[in-house]
C-alpha cells in the first residue's frame, strides 16, 4: 500500500469556499476514489497550506483512473478555481518525499 503526502494552497480569499466544497463531496467522487484503491484521504489546513496525506494500493494507478474519470473532472474544475495551482495530473507525481518516521514497536 502508498501512504503518499501532498502540499497544497487554497487561494487568497477561497478558504471559506475550499471548506463548503469538502462538507459536501460528490457521492459518486468518494465512489470512484474507491474504485481507484483509495482507503483513506485526509487533509489539514493552515491558513492557505493544504496538507494531504493519501492511502491508496497503487498511487500512480489511482491518478490515471482519476485523471478522465466522470466524477473526478467536475471535481478538478472546481479545486482549479480554489486552488492556487492546478493539478493538470500530468508528469509522475509522488507527492512529498519521506523524509523520517517513528519505527514500528
Amino acid at each position: 500500500m502508498d501512504r503518499i503526502a501532498l502540499h497544497t494552497r487554497v487561494a487568497q480569499g477561497k478558504e471559506a469556499e475550499y471548506k463548503a466544497a469538502h462538507d459536501a463531496i460528490p457521492a459518486e467522487l468518494v465512489d470512484a476514489l474507491r474504485q481507484a484503491g483509495v482507503h483513506s484521504w485526509r487533509i489539514w489546513r493552515d491558513g492557505q497550506e493544504l496538507f494531504h496525506v493519501i492511502e491508496c494500493d497503487d498511487y500512480a494507478h489511482m491518478r490515471a483512473f482519476l485523471r478522465d474519470h466522470p466524477a473526478n473532472v467536475p471535481w478538478q474544475a472546481r479545486m482549479s478555481e480554489l486552488l492556487e495551482v492546478e493539478d493538470d495530473y500530468s508528469g509522475d507525481d509522488r507527492g512529498i518525499a519521506q523524509v523520517w518516521s517513528l519505527p514500528d514497536v
